[in-house]
């Protein structure tokens, strides 16, 4: 072997993974030492009006070089017409499109509902005006875009895939929807409402898709809020209400209130909850004193507990910076 080239060619490898690394794309953070490296932290922070994006590892989130990433709809990123259904941010998730590259899924109960490519956030994928309090939005395989607005009642399908403006949509009755989440292992689209957590096959094309349910499961106490996958266990769902915090075992039809460290975890009003790949719970809670009733300026962290607070922050949700659906 030519020791020369395979210096050169390491050489080139080691540049992609820096580059990478300042584009956005290596948003891990080391946090928690030991096997894993855990991800970045984003939140909906109602008081900036931005989705903003933090490296847990810091332990001082007003330090300037805390915050990795910011976004906000503007005439400038694709979004002339649609600002005046921004200004509170309710939901955001990072995903992978069908045809590679990496998106922001975000909704605001103003009424936008929309798909950002990331780390750019100079453009717009879809965006529509939706209407009926967004609470959560989810990308789908097919490049469409799920929502669920809790004053609407409803879960869409959006038809995004059909390109930036489409606003052709499927939908399904959902009292209190709050939370969609696409499961790849059954193939099937989570969703949270006031009473009950269901599953939704999505059928048709994605000209013209279809919601059809195929599980209904009712939640052990009323006001679902939040869903999101439990990371290192494809059978658990976390689920939570505006009294208790729970997990989900799809397999089993059952909620659990005794999974790891919910003495802790298991509370009032917690607005979003998702784990780190080292286990580390991830969790917003609204706080007394922020911009509003339902907000906070700090997220809590368990297992190690400890907490990130950000000065006149009025945080909604907050979750963990990973494009895997589970």
């Amino acid at each position: 072997m030519n020791l020369k080239k395979t210096r050169i060619k390491a050489g080139l490898l080691l540049s992609l993974a820096v580059v990478s690394l300042l584009l956005g794309y290596g948003q891990r953070s080391s946090a928690n030492p030991g096997l894993h490296k855990d991800y970045w932290i984003a939140v909906t922070d109602q008081g900036s009006k931005e989705i903003r994006v933090y490296d847990p590892e810091k332990s001082d989130w007003n330090d300037k070089n805390a915050l990795k990433w910011s976004w906000a709809p503007s005439d400038k990123n694709g979004f002339a017409g649609l600002t005046g259904g921004w200004g509170l941010p309710s939901d955001v998730k990072l995903r992978e499109g069908k045809t590679g590259g990496k998106y922001m899924v975000v909704t605001d109960s103003n009424g936008l509902a929309a798909l950002v490519p990331y780390p750019s956030g100079n453009s717009r994928a879809w965006g529509a005006l939706v209407g009926g309090n967004p609470h959560a939005a989810e990308l789908l395989p097919d490049g469409n875009v799920a929502v669920a607005a809790s004053a609407g009642g409803w879960v869409r399908v959006y038809t995004a895939s059909q390109g930036p403006d489409s606003a052709t949509y499927t939908q399904y009755s959902l009292p209190g929807a709050h939370g969609v989440l696409w499961d790849p292992q059954k193939n099937v689209l989570w969703a949270v409402g006031d009473y009950y957590l269901v599953a939704l096959e999505v059928k048709g094309t994605p000209e013209s898709p279809i919601l059809e349910q195929v599980r209904q499961s009712r939640l052990p106490t009323n006001w679902g809020h939040d869903l999101f996958a439990v990371y290192g266990d494809t059978d658990k769902l976390w689920v939570t209400s505006n009294t208790k915090v729970y997990q989900y075992s799809k397999s089993a039809d059952s909620w659990s209130e005794s999974y790891p460290g919910a003495n802790d975890i298991d509370h009032h009003w917690v607005k979003s909850i998702s784990n780190q790949p080292s286990g580390q719970v991830v969790l917003t809670n609204q706080k007394a004193g922020t911009k509003y009733t339902w907000t906070t300026d700090q997220v809590d962290l368990y297992q190690p507990n400890d907490y990130r607070l950000v000065t006149g922050g009025a945080f909604y949700k907050a979750r963990v910076w990973n494009s895997d659906y589970q």
